[in-house]
């Protein structure tokens, strides 16, 4: 699996406003396959994926829903809020 685990930080949850999703995902993966696993996993729509590479070494992904999708709806079926 790519998408190791969901970021719910002060920073992350200020990004939800922006309907952007944050995770930490494999060192490997790249923009396109982060954008697949999430539309396939959550039947949404990612409008563009940004990934970085922490001084931890782990890789983080910024992923933008398109506007028709709520971020906070994705993580609510997780149960995180």
């Amino acid at each position: 699996m790519l998408i190791k685990c969901f970021l719910v930080t002060e920073k992350s949850v200020a990004e939800l406003e922006k309907n952007i999703l944050t995770a930490v995902v494999d060192v490997r993966a790249k923009k396109k396959d982060i954008q697949r696993e999430i539309e396939r996993l959550f039947n949404v729509e990612v409008e563009k994926v940004n990934t970085l590479i922490t001084p931890r070494g782990e890789k983080k992904a910024y992923i933008k829903l398109k506007p028709d999708y709520s971020a906070e709806e994705v993580l609510s079926k997780l149960g995180v809020f």
